[in-house]
């Protein structure tokens, strides 16, 4: 039974995360930028708040659920106000500034940028809800064990998605020369500013 419900969390985990969105974006521009591991750090602030969103479901926390329903609007225009900021500044940096050595403070302040950027879409917890509900995974049938073990393999599955995204662009990004690197800057934040700018507007 663990076994099974670990392997659905990491099914669960990957196909939620395979989407290209803005974070994906983000991880496909740093892995270029930087090399794997900065990318692969995006990946996991990423999978923290999708394992954060999944313990929201899978222990059917109806409070929290319900306090991301009413303050949906204040989570877009926070999110889409960091994106159009990221997006921006993508946008504008110049090749020579996106080679710095990855360090410890530098990691750790991508890790933190990307949990909070990704946990201000509430509208994944409805996601996670959705697909629990279609597989029988409610709260009413899950132990605290039960449910720790599926929010674990959701992590997995989507460290796995962004390790494969972050991996795959690693093949070919020394063959990218500083301008093909200006150029993904300015496409990255365009899409990155786009994306900002639908968070905004799209609440109701």
């Amino acid at each position: 039974m663990e076994y099974t419900l670990f392997l659905k969390g990491i099914i669960i985990g990957f196909a939620l995360a395979l989407p290209i969105g803005p974070i994906g974006i983000l991880c496909i521009r740093k892995t270029v930028a930087q090399g794997h591991l900065p990318g692969m750090i995006i990946g996991f602030g990423a999978a923290t708040a999708d394992a954060m969103y999944g313990c929201v479901a899978a222990l059917g926390l109806t409070f929290i659920s319900d306090l991301l329903v009413t303050q949906q609007m204040w989570f877009r225009l926070i999110g889409g106000a960091f994106l159009l900021y990221l997006g921006i500044k993508t946008f504008l940096a110049r090749p020579i500034e996106e080679t710095p050595q990855a360090n410890g403070r530098g990691l750790f302040g991508t890790y933190i940028s990307t949990l909070l950027l990704t946990l201000t879409n509430p509208l994944t917890v409805f996601a996670f809800l959705g697909v629990f509900a279609a597989l029988g995974l409610r709260n009413g049938n899950l132990g605290y064990g039960s449910a720790a073990t599926l929010v674990l393999g959701v992590f997995l599955g989507s460290c796995l998605w962004f390790f494969i995204l972050s991996y795959g662009v690693t093949l070919f990004r020394k063959k990218i020369n500083s301008t093909g690197l200006g150029w993904v800057n300015k496409i990255s934040g365009l899409l990155i500013i786009l994306f900002g700018i639908i968070a905004i507007v799209s609440f109701r």
